[in-house]
C-alpha cells in the first residue's frame, strides 16, 4: 500500500488548493471533512484539473472512532491539519464551538495519530497568534499568546499543545504554519474561496460586490497611521500558500521536534490599494463607504518571511495584481461559488 498524506478539512479553501498541488507533486492524498463549511464539489474539480483521484471520507475530526477507521484503511505518512472554524466575529459569539472544534478536535486527531504510529503533522495556524501588540514585520521569535478573540486563542492553545507534545516524545515532527491573509484562486478559475453567508474577509467581499451579490464595501477606518489611512495587511496568494505546505512536508521528513513558520509575502497593502488592484483587473468600479474602526483591528500587520525562505526554501512569488486577477476569474465564472 502506497503512503498517503491525510488532509483534514481538505475540501475547504486552502485545503482544496493544497490537495491540488500535492497531487501535481506526485503525492497520494486522502481527504476528510465534515462539510460544515465547504463543498464536495471542490474536490471533484481538483480531480478534473489534475486528472487524478482523491480518496474522500465525510468524517469530523472530533469523532475518534471514524478517524481511527481512516488510519486503519490507509497507509498515512503525514497529516496536514486544516479542519477548524475560522471566523473571528463568530468566535466571539460562539466560543465553545471554536474551542470544541479547533482545540478538542486537534487533541483527538493527535491521539488517533499516535495510536496509529503517525507522528508527522503540519498545522494550519494563523498570524492572529501574535496578538494585537506585535510590531510589523512580524518574525517567529516574537512572543505569541496576546490574542484578542477566541479564534486566535484557539490557534494559540493548539500551538502550545503541539509544542508540549513534541517535547514529550522525540518521534513527533510538527510544523505550524502561521498564515497571514490568503487570497486569490487557482488560475483555472475552477476552485476558489466560497464563504458561507456574508464574507468576513476583504477580498471575497469585494469580489461579491463586483458580481452584484452585495451592494457596496464597508471600509472600517480611514484614520490609521498608514499611506492612505486604511488598514495594511500581508496578502498572500493561496497557491503560494499551498506550495508552502509541500515545502514544510519535505522539511519535516528530516527534522524532529516543533517548528513555526510565517507564510506571508513580507509586503503590506492597504484596503484601498487592494480595491484599486481589483478594479484594474476586473475593469469594474467597487463602491465603498467608510465606517468606524472595528474593535481589535490594528493599523499594520505583515510578515517577516525570512525563516521559511532560509529553512524551507520557500517564498511567495505572486504579486497583488495576480492575486486580484485570479480572484476575479474565479468569482466571475462562479458568481454563486460552488452552488451553480
Amino acid at each position: 500500500m502506497n503512503k498517503s498524506i491525510l488532509l483534514t478539512g481538505g475540501t475547504g479553501y486552502i485545503g482544496s488548493h493544497t490537495t491540488l498541488e500535492l497531487l501535481n507533486n506526485g503525492y497520494e492524498v486522502v481527504v476528510i471533512d465534515n462539510l460544515s463549511n465547504s463543498s464536495r464539489e471542490s474536490l471533484k474539480r481538483v480531480e478534473q484539473l489534475t486528472q487524478k483521484s482523491v480518496t474522500f471520507a465525510q468524517v469530523d475530526v472530533r469523532d475518534a472512532e471514524a478517524l481511527n477507521q481512516v488510519f486503519e484503511n490507509h497507509n498515512i505518512q503525514s497529516v496536514l491539519h486544516f479542519a477548524g472554524h475560522k471566523a473571528v466575529g463568530e468566535s466571539v459569539e460562539k466560543p465553545i464551538q471554536y474551542y470544541q472544534n479547533n482545540v478538542a478536535g486537534t487533541l483527538t486527531l493527535c491521539e488517533v495519530m499516535a495510536r496509529n504510529n503517525v507522528f508527522e503533522l503540519i498545522f494550519s495556524s494563523s498570524a492572529t497568534v501574535y496578538g494585537a501588540n506585535a510590531q510589523s514585520p512580524i518574525s517567529e521569535s516574537m512572543p505569541i499568546g496576546a490574542t484578542t478573540n477566541p479564534y486566535g486563542t484557539s490557534k494559540y492553545m493548539v500551538e502550545r499543545m503541539l509544542m508540549d507534545l513534541a517535547a514529550s516524545d522525540p518521534r513527533w515532527r510538527i510544523a505550524t504554519l502561521r498564515y497571514f491573509n490568503p487570497v486569490g484562486a487557482h488560475r483555472s478559475g475552477q476552485i476558489g474561496e466560497d464563504p458561507n453567508g456574508i464574507p468576513n474577509n476583504l477580498v471575497p467581499f469585494v469580489s461579491q460586490v463586483a458580481v452584484g451579490k452585495l451592494d457596496q464595501l464597508q471600509v472600517f477606518g480611514n484614520d490609521y497611521d498608514t499611506t492612505d489611512g486604511t488598514g495594511v495587511r500581508d496578502y498572500i496568494h493561496v497557491v503560494d500558500l499551498a506550495l508552502g505546505h509541500i515545502a514544510a512536508l519535505r522539511y519535516m521528513d528530516s527534522h524532529q521536534g516543533f517548528e513555526a513558520f510565517n507564510l506571508g509575502t513580507g509586503k503590506g497593502y492597504s484596503v484601498l490599494e487592494v480595491v484599486d488592484a481589483f478594479e484594474q483587473q476586473s475593469g469594474l468600479n467597487i463602491p465603498y463607504t467608510v465606517a468606524q474602526r472595528r474593535p481589535g483591528d490594528i493599523a499594520k500587520c505583515f510578515a517577516n518571511p525570512e525563516k521559511a525562505s532560509k529553512l524551507l526554501g520557500w517564498q511567495a512569488k505572486c504579486e497583488l495584481a495576480e492575486m486580484m486577477r485570479d480572484t476575479w476569474h474565479w468569482q466571475s465564472q462562479n458568481p454563486n461559488g460552488y452552488d451553480q
